[in-house]
This record gives structure tokens, C-alpha cells and sequence, in this order.
């Protein structure tokens, strides 16, 4: 069950949906932030109203009494443009101003009844408050039911009923600012808003005595309004988040997840219950990462097919070649226990010797294959001085082989050098001179020269030339084309000539992304016209 579980989360859409969902964290935070951007409102706002109620009881200090005109008059002068509403008391407690009385505050919420069409059951025009929303209600449902069952309970708060319809106001801060300290109180506001309204009293003193107390007091609803529209927009920023989130996770999914598992779907089909391969990936035109993959593996089993069938081929070309020598071999030992005559005996014995001597040709040659297929990739390359290794691989040829064939090298270009392991290049340059002298007459000529980035060294004979049907093939293994005899393979090759030389030169050129070709006559006009085999290899 769990690794089940862990499988699920660890697949690519899940992954994505997982991560795009973290882009609806950020309103959700916002959210739960409020609380705390509430708090600190709530702290401006009483440190707004200290500071007014501050104002004017220093206003109305250093006076003996306490007139009422006074304070009317200066409520008057602040021609209502404060929010809070003011009022000022004596030492008795009574109320001797109140900026109420002066007229309404036509931008300022007031802490007293609702409007008057509200109080009538008149609702005006427009959309309805944010907190009685569905949308709302929905975003906020969770807060206040987490609130119910984890937050402890917090002690009701006293209503503001308490200074309605009365001259003499003592409630507790009015009594501290009275005693000559700040009083503060919150209540509930009155006339069914769903606020509070913050108290703050301060002192008016007249020399060190108190002569009464100022009373500055508002509602926290114009705060609550703009936090409920605030709360609906970040809920609608999140309900639009998490649609994008969702939406960007099914595509994502269908983009990427989808087209995985096409990948690992053809990658079943390709193997069939042997582990043999039956097929390949198909070839995707898509332009991201995607399309990439599906192109390399396409490419990979093109490239893993196509040594499948150079190692089956191979096998076959090197089982058809054995049946000779094997044939010759078992032929010779059926007839040498019935030869009459030493002479015949020898012949046969003989016939025997040249078919295992073949035949360790055949190995050797194999052997030799195989290990440039497995070795070139891992080979280290630098640069090569073509001309002077040349050098070196025909005078090693002449001193070997006593060969009286003069071999001609023209170098067309200064310097010429590629890049490959010298063991490999001198191994090419070996299997091309051999066969060269191997048809020439009286000449061999190798010419050196430059193509762009590209060394190219060309190899020519005076002998009778390649047939026109046999330039392509003459680098296949196994074949060898004889002028007067038979192809590689046939009882009258001589052993040496097995078809496997031109074809290890082709093995190790296009491992090193080169070319070899063949044609008659010379590139330049100036060689024999003969047989040229043209090598094309990287510049060092």
C-alpha cells in the first residue's frame, strides 16, 4: 500500500499539480495575514484617537473652570472634519460638549444607528455588503470554524448602550481620566453593526488639578467594510489561482506525462518476451524536451539495430566462410587413410594444412573486427603528421616484404595531419598500400592533400582497375575481386586474400567519422589509371 501510495506522488503530473498548487499558498497567506493587519488598524486607530483627544484637551487646559461655550466653540471651529467623535466632561462626569450635536459627518461612518434608510427597512440600490456574499461566506466559513473549536473563548465585550440617554457619563475610563490617567475601553457598537467602538479618555488639567476629561470614541466599521471587501478579493484571487494552478497541471500533464508514457509504452513494444528487438521509437517532430528524448532513443535503437544486424550478418558471413576450409579439411582427412601413395598422402596432408592455415587467417581477421567495433570509441586521439608516418609504414613494408614496386608520395598540401590514434592510422595506411601493390604493375602513388577541415589521402595503382558493379563492394567483408580468379571465400583463393582487409580500413574510418571510396583512375589526372581508393579523415 505505501509503495503504491509513494508511486502515485512520485509521478510527473501529480509532481506538477503539487507545485502549481503552491501558487495559491500566497493569497491563502494573505488571508490568514489579515487577523494580524487587523490588529495593527485597530492600534492606529486608538493611537489616532488618543492623539485628537490629546489636541483638545490641551485646548482646553490651564483654566480654572470649565465653560461649556468653550468647548462648543471649539468643536465648532474643527467644522467636523475630525473621524472620532468628541466629548467633554466635567469633574462630575457631565457632559458639557459633544461634536454629535453639531451636525452629521457626511465621509465618516458614525458609531450610532445605521443610516436612515437602513433603519427603515430601505435598502439602497447596489450590490449587497461583501460579507453577506455566498462567496464570501464560503471563504470565511473555514476560518470561523477553526475559530470555534481551537481559539479559547474570549469575555463579551460591554455595549455601547451604556452612554445612551444620559447627561452623566462614568464608565471606567472616563473615572481613570478623572483620577489623571489614560483611559481606554472597547464596547460594542450600537444600531446592529457588526463592529466595536474604541473609547479613549484623556484628562484636561488645569495647573496639577483635573478639571474634566475629554472622550474621543469611533467604530471600527469603516476597518470591518474594507476588510470584508478585502477578504472577498483575496478569495477571489485565490479561487482564480487555484484555477490556473489546475488548469496549467492539465496541460503540463497532457504535455508532458502523457506523451512519458507513450515513450515507456513504445519501449515495452520494442522488446519482445526474449528481449529481442521487434521495433523502434517512433520519430516525434516536438520541439522541447520531450521531442528530444523521443528522437535520441529513436535514434539509439536505429543505431542498436543496426549493429544487431552487423553482428547476425557478421556471424553469417563468418560461418559461410568456414564451410570451405572445414569442407576442404574434412574432404582431405576422409581421402588421406585411403591414398595408396606417400605422394598422395602429402597432397592431402597438405590440402589439410592450407585449409587450418586459412582458417587462423579467418580467426585472426574476425578477431581483428570485433575489437575495432569495440575499441574506437575509447581510443585517445591527437594530432597525426600524415607524410612522415607514411614514410615509416613503406619503408617498413619494402624492408618486410622485399618488394621491388616503387611507391610514389606527393604531397599536396603542407603538413597534413588528422586526428585519430596513430596504431589505427598506420593499420589503415598498411591494408591500403598492400592492396595497392598487391595490383600494381609497375607504380603505386599516394597523394596527400586538404579538403576544407578534411585530410584526404588517396592511393593509386596501374592495375587493371575495379568493374564498375564491384566499386561498392569491394569493402564488404569477405569479398576479394581477382582479375583471373574467384571471390574470397572459393577453394582457389590463396589464404592471405580473405576480403577483410578494405573492410577493416572502412570499420576504423567511419569510426573516426571519416569516408572511404573507390574508383578508377587518378583525382588529379596526373596518377595512374589504375584503381584509387580515397580516404577522407578529420584534420588534426
Amino acid at each position: 500500500m505505501i509503495d503504491k501510495i509513494l508511486c502515485f506522488f512520485s509521478r510527473i503530473a501529480v509532481r506538477l499539480l503539487a507545485f502549481n498548487a503552491l501558487i495559491v499558498f500566497l493569497p491563502v497567506a494573505a488571508l490568514l495575514y489579515l487577523d494580524t493587519y487587523e490588529k495593527q488598524l485597530l492600534r492606529s486607530l486608538e493611537h489616532a484617537l488618543v492623539q485628537q483627544g490629546r489636541i483638545m484637551a490641551a485646548a482646553l487646559a490651564d483654566g480654572e473652570s470649565l465653560p461649556a461655550e468653550r468647548a462648543e466653540r471649539i468643536l465648532r471651529q474643527l467644522k467636523q472634519r475630525h473621524d472620532a467623535r468628541l466629548r467633554v466632561v466635567d469633574v462630575q462626569g457631565k457632559l458639557i460638549a459633544d461634536s454629535s450635536r453639531l451636525g452629521p459627518r457626511s465621509d465618516i461612518a458614525t458609531e450610532s444607528i445605521p443610516r436612515q434608510e437602513e433603519s427603515a427597512g430601505i435598502r439602497a440600490e447596489g450590490p449587497p455588503p461583501a460579507e453577506q456574499r455566498l462567496l464570501y461566506r464560503i471563504a470565511t466559513y473555514p476560518i470561523q470554524l477553526y475559530r470555534r473549536l481551537f481559539r479559547p473563548p474570549e469575555p463579551p465585550l460591554e455595549s455601547a448602550e451604556y452612554y445612551l440617554s444620559t447627561g452623566t457619563l462614568l464608565g471606567p475610563e472616563i473615572r481613570e481620566a478623572l483620577e489623571g490617567r489614560y483611559g481606554a475601553m472597547t464596547r460594542i457598537s450600537t444600531g446592529g453593526q457588526r463592529s466595536v467602538t474604541l473609547y479613549s479618555a484623556i484628562p484636561i488639567l488645569s495647573g496639577d488639578s483635573v478639571s474634566g476629561a475629554v472622550l474621543v470614541s469611533q467604530s471600527t466599521y469603516r476597518i470591518l467594510r474594507d476588510l470584508y471587501e478585502l477578504r472577498l478579493e483575496i478569495f477571489t484571487i485565490f479561487l482564480i489561482s487555484l484555477a490556473v494552478a489546475v488548469a496549467i497541471s492539465l496541460w503540463s500533464s497532457a504535455t508532458i506525462a502523457a506523451p512519458v508514457r507513450k515513450l515507456r509504452r513504445q519501449a515495452r513494444e520494442i522488446l519482445d518476451q526474449r528481449g529481442r528487438l521487434r521495433g523502434q521509437f517512433r520519430y516525434n517532430r516536438r520541439r522541447d524536451e520531450i521531442g528530444d528524448l523521443s528522437r535520441a532513443l529513436e535514434e539509439m535503437t536505429r543505431k542498436l539495430r543496426g549493429h544487431i544486424d552487423f553482428v547476425e550478418s557478421f556471424a553469417s558471413d563468418i560461418s559461410h566462410e568456414f564451410k570451405n576450409p572445414l569442407a576442404s579439411i574434412r574432404s582431405a582427412a576422409e581421402m588421406i587413410a585411403q591414398a595408396g601413395s606417400r605422394a598422395d598422402r602429402d597432397r592431402f596432408l597438405s590440402l589439410i594444412q592450407g585449409g587450418v592455415q586459412r582458417m587462423q587467417h579467418l580467426l585472426g581477421a574476425v578477431r581483428e573486427i570485433s575489437l575495432i567495433d569495440a575499441q574506437l570509441d575509447e581510443e585517445e586521439r591527437r594530432p597525426v603528421e600524415v607524410a612522415r608516418l607514411l614514410g615509416h609504414v613503406v619503408q617498413a613494408w619494402a624492408t618486410r616484404t622485399g618488394s621491388s614496386v616503387p611507391v610514389r608520395i606527393v604531397e599536396r598540401t603542407d603538413a597534413l595531419t588528422v586526428s585519430m590514434a596513430p596504431e589505427r592510422l598506420t593499420q589503415v595506411l598498411e591494408n591500403l598500400l598492400e592492396n595497392a601493390l598487391s595490383f600494381a604493375r609497375a607504380e603505386v602513388r599516394i597523394e596527400l592533400g586538404r579538403e576544407h577541415d578534411r585530410g584526404v589521402i588517396s592511393f593509386m595503382d596501374d592495375g587493371p582497375g575495379i568493374p564498375e558493379e564491384h566499386l561498392e563492394r569491394i569493402f564488404h567483408r569477405f569479398f576479394s575481386y581477382r582479375p583471373g580468379g574467384n571471390a574470397a571465400g572459393t577453394a582457389g583463393d590463396p589464404a592471405h586474400h580473405l576480403g577483410l582487409g578494405l573492410a577493416i580500413v572502412k570499420a576504423i574510418v567511419d569510426g573516426y567519422r571519416g569516408s572511404v571510396t573507390a574508383r578508377n583512375g587518378s583525382p588529379s589526372g596526373n596518377g595512374p589509371a589504375g584503381a584509387c581508393i580515397i580516404v577522407t579523415l578529420p584534420c588534426g
